[in-house]
């Protein structure tokens, strides 16, 4: 029997403005609402496509607290040679910590991996197995070695907060595929946010719709998505009955507020949200064998398993971006990328999560034909020191922060995979060969999409803003 609950004002108001009203706005502010169903158009002043795209959708895997090049995808062999001694310059590189030991070689072996011979460590062996779809960019450089202000940078393009994240400019750019759900969904990872936490997948000065919006893989996936007690459906059909009348009324006397009548608009995706966002976190209805290829029935791949199997169900359900995180908040142990102190238990247990699901997803989303129109591409803020975080006469186990060189990987839209571009000096210091900045990568990203980045712009406070700001630069090579 229905127990006949009320909502206190509070309540209802805590329900409205942090539950279904909120992500509703996050999709549709300043939506056309004479559109048909499924269809949402750009904002830009000039929408893509600017050119022919080779892909329309992206998964960004963010690796936060700083991945070890020479321990992942850097091949340094002059590392193992030159393991335990002090650096050869007589200048004094410029570190977070300020410790500078002797140099340390990999803690795991590199081998060449799939056919294309791409040389990877062995803490990543499931990547490893998809090597031919990889193109690793060797030669990444950032402008702070802080985590929160790299991090940030990584998402905008800008060390500050207060500007758009790619996800944001691209749902702005391209607009949404489907009408149930947000273009930009957030998955963080299921131990904590990152430093800087929603600045990271802020909408900045862009309209509010363009915000991420954060879906769980584990728990409740969107809050507030329903009320807390049941509702009687006469009550609920009256409520929604009465709130339109009102809102009609409000909006006859301001027929020219487009945001107002998004606004009203939202609550129909809300209905549409409390019917689609249950299926497509629903993950039992995927077969077990798909599970396995995540990593989901494993207790040490489970949580980011089901992160990346959601991430494809996001995509299949016309959702533009999607962002995941591997790594979460600071603490004590930190469950992040950040070896300060042990790099085999730090990255051998962040890796351990990790690398079987982005291996499964790459092989999932090539046999569901979706790898040729969708970017596959995973970051972190920054890379790691060659030298170990210690006394300059010691051999520590850890490594500190590095922003001079770095690697990212790529997979998808077209291109071909098993290859490198740019290089780092011969320990894997400085990125000295086509070095590759934030937002060089941004705008390759956004030619692969049919984006010009100095077309995608948006006046704020005077100035005609862009994710790339003044820089940013095209790398065919790199495109492939």
């Amino acid at each position: 029997m229905l127990t006949d609950h009320r909502f206190n004002r509070r309540s209802w108001f805590s329900f409205a403005s942090r539950g279904v009203g909120s992500l509703a706005l996050a999709d549709l502010m300043s939506r056309n609402c004479s559109l048909p169903a499924g269809v949402i158009v750009p904002e830009a002043a000039d929408p893509a496509p600017h050119h022919q795209p080779r892909a329309k959708r992206v998964i960004h895997i963010c690796m936060f607290g700083g991945l070890s090049q020479v321990d992942s995808f850097d091949y340094k062999p002059d590392l193992e040679k030159l393991h335990g001694k002090s650096l050869s310059s007589d200048e004094k590189p410029d570190v977070f910590f300020g410790k500078i030991g002797l140099l340390r070689k990999s803690d795991w072996k590199f081998r060449q991996r799939g056919e294309s011979g791409l040389w990877i460590s062995e803490l990543f062996p499931h990547l490893g197995e998809v090597a031919d779809e990889l193109t690793v960019v060797n030669s990444m450089y950032a402008e702070t070695s802080n985590h929160t202000p790299a991090t940030f940078q990584e998402n905008t393009g800008f060390r500050l907060n207060g500007f758009p994240t790619f996800g944001a400019w691209m749902s702005y750019g391209m607009g949404s595929e489907t009408d149930e759900l947000p273009s930009y969904i957030v998955i963080p990872d299921t131990r904590g946010l990152p430093a800087g936490g929603s600045i990271n997948w802020s909408n900045g000065f862009l309209p509010a719709r363009h915000q991420g919006v954060i879906m769980r893989s584990k728990g409740t996936p969107v809050d507030d998505l329903f009320p807390a007690v049941q509702i009687p459906e006469s009550r609920e059909q009256a409520s929604r009955k009465l709130l339109d009348e009102i809102n009609q009324k409000h909006l006859a006397a301001r027929p020219d507020d487009n945001e107002l009548a998004a606004r009203i608009a939202s609550y129909g995706l809300a209905a549409k949200m409390q019917m689609a966002v249950p299926e497509v976190t629903d993950l039992s209805r995927e077969s077990p064998s798909t599970h396995q290829m995540y990593g989901i029935e494993n207790p040490a791949t489970t949580d980011f398993g089901r992160s990346c199997l959601l991430a494809r169900r996001l995509l299949e359900k016309g959702v533009r971006f999607v962002q995941l995180y591997s790594g979460g908040a600071f603490g004590s142990p930190r469950i992040n990328w950040d070896g300060h102190e042990n790099m085999q238990n730090n990255h051998g247990r962040e890796a351990g999560r990790a690398d079987k699901p982005l291996a499964g997803l790459i092989r999932d989303l090539r046999q569901r034909g979706m790898l040729d129109d969708t970017i596959v591409i995973c970051t972190s803020e920054f890379g790691r020191t060659p030298f170990t975080q210690s006394a300059s006469d010691q051999l520590g186990t850890g490594r500190d922060h590095n922003q001079n060189g770095f690697s990212i990987w790529m997979a998808g839209a077209g291109m071909p995979g098993g290859r490198t571009y740019g290089a780092t000096d011969e320990i894997g210091w400085q990125a000295t060969e086509n070095r590759t900045s934030w937002p060089d990568l941004h705008a390759n990203l956004l030619h692969l999409l049919g984006i010009n980045h100095e077309r995608l712009t948006h006046y704020h406070n005077g100035i005609q803003r862009r994710l790339t700001n003044v820089h940013g630069k095209l790398l065919p090579e790199l495109l492939g």
